[in-house]
């Protein structure tokens, strides 16, 4: 089947929204997308038309976009594009969704630091006590400061 995957780069537009469905977690936010161009005539960078995508992030996923990801932050998500026409009130409307095989923060604009999910293997919590793996978390090591080069004598 031939689909149209991409990759986004843009800001966290809505908060998150997270439920738990019968066929798995699912997340749920707007995506804000707006290229930018350098005008020589301005001599300025200038903003073009922001384009806004809901991406669907679905089953562990989803469970990691609702633990990690805020409004405001930049993001890049990778998936798999659909464009919806349909009829609401009279009006018709327009709008395109990503189905998220992959969401992470642009660290081209921040940091972040990566946690590990634990797996969910039963459903109720004796069941995942029972299951569970000892977890290996790696703690972050404090990195001594710089020290500044000796300056050379004479």
């Amino acid at each position: 089947m031939n689909e149209t995957l991409l990759t986004v780069v843009g800001n966290v537009a809505t908060t998150p929204v997270y439920r738990e469905l019968p066929t798995g977690p699912v997340a749920r936010f707007r995506l804000a997308v707006t290229p930018r161009r350098f005008d020589p005539v301005q001599n300025a960078w200038v903003d073009g038309h922001t384009n806004f995508f809901t991406v669907w992030a679905r089953g562990p996923l989803g469970a990691n976009v609702q633990g990690s990801v805020s409004i405001g932050e930049p993001v890049i998500v990778q998936g798999r594009l659909k464009v919806r026409d349909e009829e609401r009130g009279g009006q018709h409307w327009t709008s395109a969704d990503i189905t998220a095989t992959a969401v992470g923060h642009d660290l081209s604009r921040g940091t972040s630091a990566f946690r590990r999910a634990t797996r969910r293997t039963g459903t109720a919590p004796e069941a995942q006590q029972a299951r569970d793996e000892p977890s290996f978390e790696i703690e972050p090591q404090p990195q001594p400061e710089p020290q500044p080069e000796p300056e050379p004598v004479g």
